[in-house]
């Protein structure tokens, strides 16, 4: 009978952490996002961030569109599921972070010498531009 306990005992501590497994979904910030930045200067209100990670480390470049360059984001860190990161922009030095809410979804702001404006992305879907 002892026994017997110890088995639906280990069984059912099985199936919780199994399910707590599947529950956590590991969240990436991995891909190409579209953002909004309604509060920017008009040029830099939208576009897109291509996140990638090779050889142990993140990295993020800035596109604006209708501006051919890209922005290269310096020190990318990601951890508790926010990213961070900063880039220079005409001669002003921009500091972003990021919080992943969802695979598909991410907010924050941009802080840079006049203040803060709030970015709002969403992933880009496979073949889309």
């Amino acid at each position: 009978m002892k026994q017997v306990i110890n088995l639906i005992l280990l069984l059912s501590l099985s199936i919780s952490l199994g399910n707590a497994q599947t529950t956590n979904e590991k969240k990436s910030p991995v891909g190409q996002w579209n953002f909004v930045s309604a509060e920017a200067p008009e040029e830099y209100s939208s576009g897109t961030i291509t996140i990638g990670f090779s050889e142990n480390k993140y990295s993020a470049v800035f596109q604006f569109r209708g501006i051919d360059y890209k922005f290269i984001g310096e020190n990318v860190k990601f951890r508790n599921d926010s990213i961070s990161f900063s880039m220079a922009i005409e001669d002003e030095y921009v500091s972003v972070i990021l919080k992943l809410e969802s695979n598909s979804k991410m907010s924050g702001k941009g802080t840079y010498s006049e203040g803060s404006v709030p970015i709002v992305l969403t992933k880009s879907e496979p073949g889309s531009k």
